[in-house]
């Protein structure tokens, strides 16, 4: 009998622990999880999440999260800690139905009819975009980024509920199949806890950070707790004694103190090892303490009366109040030599500061029912979430506008001011022209030069904190694309690009018109047909032939060589002559036998410009007088050769569809770069000799190579690139050259097949 009562005892505790999971769950997966935390909705809001929360348990029904709890506990957990932030009823709705399109089939359509737009557009910008096809998974993840921030920089709340999401999941992770850690983890840390950091949200930035690194790096994250749990009980009436004397301190000084302890995470106490290559007992500041005051002269007042009791750490004072950092966060904060040398941080604030510092841009739904809470933290973000949309206008490719946000996702920060003393906050490593462009975009499109507290600088020189910065502007000038070689942040990286692909198209255009102009001249077609209601239908039936959407796409991709001038002449050509118009024989015949010479009537003139559509070979480095040919690289624009160019010819003799004509303009704009190759007899002072005639010939010399070992050689070859106006003068570099007693030859170097 007893041997049958243990499996039926064993039986009836199993069925009382599911049970009791069961009503765990059920409570969990209950309304009333939640109801407690909508004390402050009004009755129309609490009514309209609770319809939120049918809709979305009825939607999520029969689904079963990893650790066997109903899927509808994970929107509760979500809308749990939006509440927490006291965030509205459209809000709290966006976060149970937060899974609901993506999961569940349903509509935007369906959401707009039940809980109208606004709800619906904040579920929306939640949505990952799974269900398109991409390349590869970076593509799609960009994607989703770029659709979730452009939303964020529309409704803040997008990001509140997708933070509250992820630190839900990221709660719940060891339920999780172990391989989906690291990823999980890696993008935690890469993307929303700098995210959670730039909008000021410091509670769920830590928390984000150690359950990152807890699952990322588990060994290290338990050594490391360990040595602090120690630490602590080492120091733990060292603590007790600095608290009592900080508070009998503020006593004797008559100020009344709220005071804290504060423990760094063990994720900062890893990254300040790792980046200062420090053993965890060198990290000698682990331990501190938070004194909320009730002014902010109060909190200078504090400053005195710590800096009385113990010595200050020199360098380790910094004041956030009078500059508050990006992220609006505002604290003074000091470093002090405790009893047993113990270093010791303060922060000191007030009871507004403190609720910004620790709920950034969710302060506005928190306390904004508060008289201390301050204007201030109600734009904490603006600045940045703008930002977005300014990158998207000039940004069309995901990865790339997710390249731009990422630059300004970090904490570092300096702090400059305009010539009128308005401060401005920029990143770390900043130059002048991310500046300029943080003032206005015309400011950096426009620059020229710049001064630093007076005294002039290059545009590429980082500013430092107290900078007085001021940026000298011309209305002639334009974006210099060597910038992007410097700049600092997402916003000046984008427009400088935006406006490079803007010349770049306007340029093309005009190239592109150019050449389907001559290539209509060898068809027999004197002059392009106007783009009127005449001609309208020709047109469709063009571009409908070349897949363009419009005239300026179609000129754009000829000027950029993607689409060849000559076989959409020839296409309009069988149009015009379908509708009547015959080709002229004359012209045709003229313009065909004569497209090799440069008398050509449809010749493209070149004089040297500097501009995106088109470029001189840097193969046979063609110069003003040496005979050329323009080659229409496939989306490089017009290359112009040397006809004489081995590289040249062979691609005449692969795709001789793609040259075209080219001439010189009679006074070219500029110096061009052409290569010499001087042979010498080696000796003492004969590459000073050689470098001085070129010199005296009004050369410019850009670049110098000579063998690496000479020594004992009765000859060296010695190359040069050189700055000459035309093909005449570096004829006359050479003959100075050659008269020269040390020099054997010297020739113009030219590229072999």
């Amino acid at each position: 009998m007893s041997a049958l009562q243990t499996p039926i005892a064993r039986a009836l505790a199993k069925d009382k622990a599911v049970a009791s999971l069961a009503a765990v769950n059920a409570a969990a997966a209950s309304f009333a999880a939640l109801t407690a935390k909508l004390d402050y909705l009004s009755a129309e809001g609490l009514a309209q999440v609770r319809r939120a929360y049918k809709y979305s348990d009825e939607a999520h029904l029969g689904q079963i999260r990893n650790n066997g709890e109903p899927y509808i506990t994970h929107p509760i957990a979500v809308a749990s800690q939006c509440a927490e932030w006291k965030l509205d009823a459209q809000a709290l709705s966006a976060a149970l139905l937060h899974d609901a399109m993506e999961d569940c089939g349903i509509t935007k359509a369906d959401l707009i009819e039940r809980f109208g737009i606004q709800v619906a557009e904040l579920v929306d910008g939640l949505t990952k975009l799974d269900k398109l096809e991409f390349n590869t998974r970076e593509e799609n993840q960009a994607e989703s980024f770029r659709k979730m921030l452009l939303a964020m920089a529309r409704d803040v709340r997008v990001i509140l509920v997708k933070l509250a999401d992820r630190s839900h999941n990221m709660r719940t992770m060891g339920d999780m199949p172990r391989s989906k850690w690291g990823r999980i983890s890696r993008e935690t840390l890469e993307i929303y806890v700098p995210i959670a950091h730039r909008l000021g949200l410091n509670q769920t930035y830590r928390e984000l950070q150690e359950l990152a690194f807890q699952h990322l790096m588990p060994w290290r994250y338990q050594v490391l707790g360990k040595a602090v749990n120690k630490a602590r009980q080492r120091r733990r009436d060292l603590m007790k004694r600095v608290q009592h004397e900080v508070e009998t301190a503020f006593n004797k000084a008559g100020l009344s103190v709220r005071i804290s302890g504060r423990e760094k995470t063990l994720y900062s106490i890893y990254k300040k090892m790792d980046n200062k290559h420090l053993s965890f007992a060198q990290v000698t500041d682990i331990y501190g303490f938070r004194l909320i005051l009730p002014k902010v002269t109060d909190c200078y007042t504090a400053l005195g009366v710590l800096h009385q009791l113990y010595k200050p750490v020199p360098g380790r004072f910094k004041d956030h109040i009078a500059i508050a950092k990006l992220n609006g966060y505002q604290s003074l904060h000091t470093t002090l030599v405790g009893p047993s040398g113990l270093n010791v941080e303060f922060q000191m604030r007030t009871e507004p500061m403190h609720l910004v510092a620790e709920s950034g841009v969710a302060a506005h739904w928190l306390y904004k029912s508060s008289e201390a809470y301050t204007d201030n933290s109600d734009n904490l973000g603006n600045q940045w979430l703008q930002s977005l949309l300014d990158i998207q206008d000039e940004t069309r490719d995901a990865t790339e506008f997710w390249d731009h946000v990422k630059v300004d996702l970090f904490p570092d920060a300096v702090y400059v001011f305009t010539p009128k003393s308005r401060i401005m906050a920029m990143p770390r490593g900043a130059t002048v022209v991310d500046f300029a462009y943080a003032v206005h975009s015309d400011v950096g499109d426009h620059a020229t030069s710049a001064k630093i507290n007076g005294a002039p600088v290059a545009l590429r020189t980082e500013v430092s904190n107290g900078d007085v910065v001021e940026v000298i502007t011309s209305a002639d000038a334009t974006p210099n694309p060597a910038w992007l070689g410097f700049v600092r942040t997402g916003r000046a990286r984008s427009k400088i690009r935006h406006h490079l692909k803007t010349m770049a198209q306007a340029e093309s255009l005009d190239l592109g018109e150019k050449l389907l102009a001559q290539a209509l001249r060898a068809e027999g077609i004197e002059n392009m047909p106007a783009v009127d209601t005449k001609h309208q239908l020709l047109w469709d039936k063009l571009l409908r032939f070349t897949g363009s959407k419009s005239l300026d796409e179609l000129l754009v991709d000829i000027g950029l060589g993607k689409r060849v001038a000559s076989i959409v002449a020839k296409r309009m050509a069988k149009l015009l002559f379908e509708s009547g118009q015959k080709p002229d024989p004359l012209l045709m015949s003229r313009e065909r036998f004569t497209a090799h010479e440069t008398i050509s009537q449809g010749s493209v003139i070149v004089d040297g410009s500097t501009n995106a559509s088109v470029q001189y070979a840097p193969c046979c480095r063609p110069l003003p007088g040496d005979a050329i040919l323009g080659y229409l690289g496939r989306g490089e624009g017009l290359v112009v050769h040397q006809e004489s160019c081995p590289s040249a010819q062979h691609l005449k003799y692969k795709d001789s569809e793609r040259f075209i004509a080219v001439e010189w303009a009679d006074e070219p704009v500029r110096t061009f770069e052409a290569g010499l190759v001087v042979t010498v007899n080696n000796g003492k002072g004969v590459l000073a000799r050689v470098a001085s005639t070129i010199t005296s010939a009004e050369a410019d010399i850009n670049h110098v190579n000579m063998p690496d070992e000479v020594s004992g050689q009765e000859t060296a070859d010695l190359r040069f690139v050189i700055s000459v106006r035309d093909a005449a003068h570096i004829e006359s570099v050479l003959r100075k050259l050659r008269r020269l007693h040390a020099v054997i030859k010297a020739d113009r170097l030219r590229v072999t097949a």
